[in-house]
């Protein structure tokens, strides 16, 4: 009986269960994108904080995932394996840093996170090639998140 690399997490592990998206990432197709899911709640808690508070928590998820997304690879023996999706956590969070709270804009932002992190437009592919360990798998996903986060301001700014 062969086990999948998976097998090798646990959720009862703090640093699995944030590697793992809280479990999204177990999803068994487009885990990056039930893994961006899991991440709206975040922004919504972050964002009852105020700014201030918005954008500790998004340092703090951008800090603990080099070595979060690294210890999860390194246990599985596979990097960037598709469940390892604490990037897209901390890519929203990037996505959504000083948007306004609303169902409509976390529409919105999911949509453009998911396009540049799933297209990986230039720069974005060359992070995703060149860079490797826990940074390497954060990089790409903190780049799509600026891109979409500057698409998010241009679109605010203009509606």
């Amino acid at each position: 009986m062969s086990t999948k690399p998976t097998d090798k997490l646990s959720l009862a592990n703090p640093v699995h269960f944030l590697a793992l998206g809280f479990g999204s990432g177990l999803a068994p197709k487009a885990p990056g994108t039930f893994g961006t899911l899991a991440a709206i709640p975040v922004w919504w808690l972050l964002a009852q904080g105020g700014s201030l508070v918005y954008v500790l928590g998004t340092l703090l998820a951008i800090a603990i995932g080099p070595y979060v997304c690294g210890k999860a690879a390194r246990d599985m023996g596979i990097h960037d394996h598709g469940s390892i999706v604490w990037d897209e956590v901390a890519g929203y969070l990037i996505t959504m840093l000083l948007v306004p709270v609303s169902w409509v804009w976390a529409l919105v932002g999911f949509g453009l996170f998911r396009f540049f992190d799933i297209l990986k437009p230039w720069p974005i592919s060359w992070l995703d090639k060149k860079m490797a360990g826990g940074t390497g798998i954060m990089a790409d996903d903190i780049l799509a998140g600026v891109f979409a986060a500057l698409v998010m301001q241009l679109l605010l700014w203009v509606l």
